[in-house]
């Protein structure tokens, strides 16, 4: 797993307790965490998509593209974004609700 900007926001020990207890080998638990990584980028960028302005998205995935672990694409964000929201809050959201549909599953799979 490489470095992202907005990793600081999101916690998914839930998950990793969830997965522990699922009796995988090893290979298996490492697949099923890149599909979840790959979850939450996708999640991620959607919820920054919706709500940076669309003037500004060519410039911000340019940006991501190059440095993907710069920090100050979050202050890049809450520039571009209405000064009435709070870009980080928004992604923990986006990240906590994939987080209980993955709880979910994983219960339902049980």
């Amino acid at each position: 797993m490489s470095k992202i900007f907005y990793d600081h926001l999101i916690i998914f020990e839930e998950i990793d307790n969830a997965l522990k207890g699922e009796g995988l080998e090893p290979e298996e638990r490492d697949e099923l965490h890149q599909l979840i990584d790959e979850m939450i980028h996708h999640r991620v960028l959607g919820c920054i998509l919706d709500h940076l302005p669309r003037e500004h998205h060519e410039e911000f995935l340019e940006r991501f593209h190059q440095t993907p672990y710069d920090e100050g694409l979050i202050q890049y964000l809450q520039e571009k974004t209405p000064k009435d929201l709070d870009i980080e809050e928004k992604i923990k959201e986006a990240a906590e609700q994939l987080k209980q549909e993955l709880l979910l599953e994983l219960k339902k799979k049980k």
